[in-house]
């Protein structure tokens, strides 16, 4: 993975589809129109299918403009994802790299990283049930074959990014179909539909059901993932071409999101015309509501409708859930990792806990799940929504693109909203909690861990009105104010890290064209025999033996060259040993190849070059 590529979110896509090759003034236009769809399952995922069957069940149709409120929230701040991704060429999570210091980043990526693992875990369980739903498959299967999404994610990415798209609309077009069958066969009341656009809040329990519809609308995951995907769009980088991105991507925004809203409100309004209306105002699990639809709108085919609509939100979301993860990984901690690990860990983190919960206690704490993975993601909602407000109103970052005044009330303003109502439903899950536990330990880790978490959002808050902002790695339309040093110096001491393969030569080749004659090499090699791994230098087994021989030839090697050379070998971790050595002989400058040996942290942390060039402090030089 080259350097450069470690700046590009999702540098596997990134900049993949080109408008301007496109031929035709709509297939152009129609060229920026995709990744909202791939945000848009965020919010018909099966985590929101609770409160909307809540809603319907309990009101009827009187919550439907609690939806369209959420709708609203959600379709300003998708924006804003949008055009930072568009204006700076950063998604959120580079951006919040950039600006807070190192320890805020590290608990921001771990906070991330728990939400995705919760959406996920809504994800798989829903996409569980619709399995048991529609083919009687035990729930534990259901959760296990859901680890098969990992393969069709990793094909659909290789066919590029239209087709994962196209694939995304597709499963969205199901879900909305299936919907609208539903509509058909329930016959709802349209004028009691429309009343139920007047805001009113009928009984004390409507506003708790509202809070739960606004605090599971907007999903943190999905404001990460927006800002990254619509880099997958090659744009030119003029303010005109800029302008022209932002407001084809807020088009379709808004198609994409209205489109989520009419599949929430058609959950509500089934709910309503179907079990409100019979007296059935209890239904609020998935499970309930896909046996009693068959027997009161006597159709067989309902609930099939319902487990397809249900297995393919699932499917949906797990696909989007799984790139988020990708994108909070490469953008907090700079770290690629092989795309079939991070997608299987991904998958593992949702996994693991449900087979667990479902072998101990079995089925019936399906809902509990759920409910455990909302409460999750709404704690984590705050440290997405402000950084990305404060991102998109610095003029330093966004030059001619900084949000006005107005939308930057009206954003912090739904900001202070969301946040609030998922802080009370967060704050209303710990007290639970503590009240469900006498041990002392438990209630005072708890009541730490919110201190916590209190102190890291007002940190979010405070730290870019009030602090130094760390400069950011590119900059929006400043002029460059870099200097050019004619001054020269040449490399006194230059290490070569050799591997006894193919790419010897070429690392000496470099070395010696980079040296001057009174230059000095040190010839590094890191033995990786199971003895020099345990014991270090003291071993002396036949690999360490051969690897000393072969490093004395090529020593001799340069030495006959004219140069001054020396050899010296490393044990047990490759990196950390290049490392200690460049930095044990003074040396300026480091020569590597480009592929190491093919070792079990290869496959975590990628080539050994990624993880020497952040131990060492002299430039290196990568031989190809």
């Amino acid at each position: 993975m080259k350097n450069a590529d470690l700046d590009k979110s999702l540098s596997e896509v990134h900049g993949q589809v080109n408008p301007a090759a496109k031929s035709g003034k709509w297939k152009k236009i129609f060229a920026f129109f995709g990744p909202a769809y791939l945000v848009s399952v965020g919010y018909m995922d099966p985590g929101n299918w609770a409160t909307d069957l809540a809603g319907g069940s309990q009101f009827g149709y009187s919550l439907i403009w609690v939806l369209l409120m959420s709708n609203m929230m959600a379709l300003l701040l998708q924006s804003l994802s949008a055009r930072l991704g568009i204006v700076q060429g950063r998604d959120l999570a580079q951006c919040s790299r950039e600006v807070y210091p190192k320890a805020v980043n590290f608990v921001l990526y771990i906070l991330a990283e728990i939400a995705i693992a919760a959406c996920d875990l809504a994800e798989v369980l829903g996409m569980a049930i619709g399995l048991n739903l529609l083919f009687g498959l035990p729930l534990i299967w259901g959760v296990i074959i859901s680890l098969l999404d990992t393969i069709l994610l990793l094909y659909l990415q290789k066919l590029g990014m239209r087709k994962l798209e196209a694939f995304i609309i597709a499963l969205v077009a199901i879900i909305g179909g299936c919907f609208l069958m539903e509509m058909i066969f329930a016959k709802p009341d349209l004028g009691e539909v429309v009343k139920g656009f007047a805001p009113s809040l009928p009984g004390s329990g409507a506003l708790f059901i509202a809070i739960g519809i606004i605090g599971a609308t907007v999903m943190p995951h999905n404001l990460y993932l927006h800002s990254a995907l619509v880099q997958t769009r090659k744009i030119g980088r003029d303010d005109a071409s800029i302008k022209r991105a932002i407001k084809l991507n807020n088009f379709d925004s808004a198609i994409a999101l209205n489109l989520a809203f009419f599949v929430n409100a058609a959950i509500l309004i089934l709910a309503g015309a179907v079990f409100y209306t019979s007296g059935h105002n209890n239904v609020a699990s998935l499970q309930d509501a896909h046996q009693l639809l068959a027997p009161l709108l006597g159709n067989g085919v309902a609930p099939i409708l319902f487990a397809v609509a249900l297995i393919a939100a699932g499917q949906s979301s797990t696909i989007t859930g799984t790139l988020a993860g990708q994108i909070i990984m490469e953008g907090y901690l700079r770290l690629r990792i092989n795309p079939v690990l991070r997608r299987i860990i991904t998958r593992m983190l949702a996994i693991v806990p449900a087979v667990v919960v479902l072998l101990i206690a079995g089925d019936s704490m399906i809902d509990q799940m759920l409910i455990f993975s909302q409460v999750l993601l709404s704690m984590q909602l705050a440290f997405a929504v402000i950084p990305l407000i404060h991102f998109v109103s610095d003029r330093k970052r966004m030059g001619n693109f900084t949000i006005s005044p107005l939308t930057k009330v009206g954003a912090w303003v739904i900001a202070a909203v969301i946040v609030v109502l998922n802080l009370k439903l967060f704050l209303d899950s710990v007290g639970g909690w503590l009240a469900g536990t006498d041990n002392m330990w438990v209630q005072g880790l708890v009541v730490l861990f919110v201190l916590f978490i209190a102190v890291v959002l007002l940190i979010t808050i405070i730290y870019p009105f009030i602090l130094q902002r760390r400069e950011a790695n590119i900059s929006v339309h400043e002029n460059i104010v870099a200097t050019l040093n004619t001054e020269t110096k040449p490399f006194k001491c230059i290490a070569l890290a050799l591997d006894f393969g193919e790419n010897d030569s070429k690392v000496l080749q470099y070395g010696l064209q980079l040296g001057k004659p009174d230059a000095g090499f040190v010839l590094i090699h890191v033995v990786e025999s199971a003895s020099a791994r345990l014991i270090g230098e003291e071993a002396h087994d036949y690999e360490t033996r051969k690897d000393q021989q072969d490093l004395d030839k090529y020593v001799k090697m340069v030495n006959d060259a004219g140069y001054e050379a020396k050899g010296i070998l490393g044990y047990k971790d490759r990196a950390l040993e290049i490392a200690r050595i460049v930095k044990d002989n003074n040396c300026d400058l480091l020569i590597i190849g480009s592929h190491g040996h093919k070792i079990a942290k290869d496959l975590i942390y990628g080539e050994t070059i990624n993880t020497v060039r952040h131990l060492v402090k002299v430039p290196v030089f990568i031989a190809r």
